[in-house]
């Protein structure tokens, strides 16, 4: 198998460092602007324009900044057919109409692949849910060790920067594990002092199509780093905090359980490649999965411009 990484950040890094290890792949390629002196895995580009053997590839990973997931993907689909395509969350900065042809499109919500998740959805299977809060906030200054955060894509709502697209994931979440939101009553914008040029809040309260209540927070500013899920059904109620692998359970009837999970940090992404690589979708994020975490983005960038106007 072969693959194509557009974009050498940090997270196509990751990825690249995570399919090397994967033996059913025999090449992984990068495109990147970035002068490397050395990559160890297959060929650099400096453009996806100048690729002349597109279609040779399997698995096309779209690791750019958001705000060029959409032009990459539409090049990419117009010149292949048959093949695996993932995006890196969000899928693009507002909904665009794309005709994908017959090509097999996720979005990388690797969350859905954590253990705790996992557990999670496991447990509601058998469940009626009442109501959902999920929390996740860090200081944004602190997300990138070595990089200047007012230069990242983060601090830019027209490079797709944004804690409501960074964060998507409890957005997609939502999706996963109850059911698309409905109905939603949101605050979406920035408080801090921090020199960006986006949103570092969002925080919501709504109800999903099958009458879950859900209260979504999400942030830059929280020097305490939080993801964290509390879910109360008629028997249950089910904590989970995600950055420490633990998730704790309790019935009406007092029965108490604690489940710490080893996880290592790229677990979940793995198991999302491996999940693509051998067509087990099940819990993969569709290309329609992730067009409904753009809808409700959408719907709330909207909201915001009605209410400021």
């Amino acid at each position: 198998m072969k693959i194509l990484i557009i974009g050498y950040g940090s997270i196509g890094k990751r990825h690249s460092k995570i399919l090397s290890n994967i033996k059913k792949i025999d090449k992984i390629d990068i495109v990147t602007g970035q002068n490397l002196k050395e990559y160890n895995y297959g060929n650099c580009f400096d453009s996806l324009y100048n690729i002349t053997n597109i279609e040779e590839y399997d698995y096309f990973i779209i690791a750019n900044e958001t705000y060029k997931h959409f032009d990459t993907l539409k090049y990419i689909t117009e010149y292949v057919n048959d093949k695996k395509i993932l995006v890196e969350k969000p899928l693009f900065c507002r909904i665009k109409k794309l005709n994908i042809f017959n090509n097999s499109i996720y979005v990388a919500y690797n969350l859905r692949f954590h253990p705790i998740i996992e557990k999670i959805k496991n447990i509601l299977e058998n469940e009626k849910v009442l109501f959902a809060n999920l929390i996740a906030g860090q200081y944004l200054p602190n997300w990138r060790p070595n990089t200047d955060y007012r230069k990242s894509y983060s601090a830019s709502s027209k490079k797709g920067g944004g804690v409501l697209r960074d964060l998507s994931h409890e957005l997609d979440l939502i999706n996963f594990l109850f059911s698309q939101i409905e109905s939603i009553f949101t605050i979406n914008k920035k408080i801090s002092d921090l020199e960006i040029f986006s949103d570092d809040i969002f925080t919501g309260i709504g109800k999903t199509k099958n009458g879950v209540i859900v209260n979504i927070t999400l942030d830059y500013i929280s020097k305490i780093a939080l993801r964290k899920i509390i879910i109360h059904t008629l028997n249950k109620t089910i904590k989970a905090v995600i950055i420490k692998n633990k998730i704790e359970i309790c019935d009406k009837y007092g029965n108490h359980q604690i489940l710490k999970k080893e996880v290592e940090r790229n677990d979940s992404y793995l198991k999302m490649h491996l999940a693509v690589i051998n067509d087990e979708v099940e819990s993969l994020c569709s290309f329609k999965d992730g067009l409904k975490v753009m809808q409700l983005i959408d719907k709330v960038k909207l909201n915001k411009a009605n209410d400021e106007k």
